[in-house]
């Protein structure tokens, strides 16, 4: 096996196709019109094409119909169980608050609100801070025990006008 010496290297068998010379003659296969056909914008020196258009007909991403919606507000609210909900709380002293979510990774870190959903069973008395429930979470949290405390309250949006009387 010889060595590799860079004097040497080359591109491999049939990768570099060669340059298709237009406008040689009949019997050269692209002669005359060279391939773009007879007429038209496509056949015109400068003709300019928008990716899409179809000559003026509807293109397609216009005939067809829109479909699909993101929310932006999606990435910003979570849920978690309440099995999920003791395991946190175990760890710290049976208070659970979004901050203790975010750091054991349990919500995204871009969560801003969370709820607590019924789902699994709890069994030990947890406090929570600042989380909104389910109704059917916040009976089974009362009954093991535990109690919710009321979520901050939330900025208005925008200015608030004053009414004059």
């Amino acid at each position: 096996m010889s060595e590799m010496q860079l004097n040497k290297l080359q591109p491999g068998e049939g990768s570099k196709k060669k340059r298709l010379r237009v406008g040689r003659g009949a019997s050269a296969g692209q002669g005359k019109t060279c391939g773009r056909g007879v007429k038209g914008q496509r056949a015109r020196k400068g003709g300019y094409h928008k990716v899409g258009f179809e000559g003026g007909q509807m293109p397609l991403q216009r005939r067809l119909p829109k479909v699909g919606f993101r929310s932006k507000m999606a990435p910003t609210r979570s849920e978690i169980t309440l099995t999920t909900l003791q395991q946190i709380a175990s760890r710290n002293n049976g208070v659970v608050d979004l901050e203790m979510l975010i750091a054991a990774s349990c919500v995204p870190a871009m969560t801003t609100k969370v709820k607590v959903i019924l789902s699994g069973e709890i069994t030990a008395p947890v406090t929570v801070r600042g989380l909104a429930l389910t109704v059917g979470a916040l009976k089974a949290l009362e009954a093991a025990g535990g109690k919710a405390e009321a979520p901050p309250a939330a900025a208005p949006k925008g200015k608030l006008k004053a009414k004059a009387k």
